[in-house]
C-alpha cells in the first residue's frame, strides 16, 4: 500500500470518527433522591431539578405528564388520574420504569433536540451501601 494510500485511508476513518461524533456531549447525570444533575463536559452544570414525574393513568393507560420542576409543582395538587412520583427513594431507584422516563426527559432537555445522528455514551455508578454488620 503507497503512502497516499495509507494517508487517504487515515483521513477517512478521521472524517467518519468525527462525524459520527457531531452533535454528541459528554455528560454526567447525578440521581439524588430529591434532585438531579447533569453535568455536561466544558458547559458544567447544565440542569438541576427535583427527581420528580407526574404520571397521568387514563383508562388504565400511564403516561408521563410532567417532570422535574413542573411535576414538583403538581404535588398536593393534582386530580386523582394524576400522581406525582419521586422514582428514587433513600439514595437508591424505587421505581425503575419512572426513572428511566425521567433520565430520557432530562438527556432530551439537555440535548434540546441538538443531537444529530448519536446519543451519548452511558456510564453507570453504583453506590452499595452495607450495614455495618456485614463489613466484618
Amino acid at each position: 500500500m503507497s503512502k497516499l494510500t495509507q494517508n487517504t485511508d487515515f483521513s477517512m476513518s478521521s472524517f467518519f470518527s468525527n462525524l459520527f461524533k457531531f452533535g454528541s456531549q459528554n455528560m454526567a447525570i447525578d440521581l439524588g433522591t430529591a434532585n438531579t444533575l447533569v453535568y455536561v463536559q466544558d458547559r458544567g452544570i447544565v440542569l438541576n431539578e427535583p427527581s420528580v414525574v407526574a404520571i397521568e393513568t387514563l383508562n388504565g393507560v400511564k403516561r408521563v405528564k410532567a417532570v422535574g420542576e413542573d411535576a414538583k409543582m403538581m404535588m398536593g395538587k393534582t386530580p386523582d388520574s394524576i400522581e406525582a412520583i419521586r422514582p428514587l427513594r433513600d439514595g437508591v431507584i424505587a421505581d425503575i420504569e419512572i426513572a428511566e422516563e425521567m433520565i430520557k426527559h432530562f438527556i432530551r432537555k439537555v440535548h434540546n433536540k441538538r443531537t444529530l445522528l448519536r446519543y451519548p455514551e452511558t456510564v453507570s455508578y453504583t453506590h452499595l451501601t452495607l450495614p455495618t454488620s456485614d463489613l466484618v
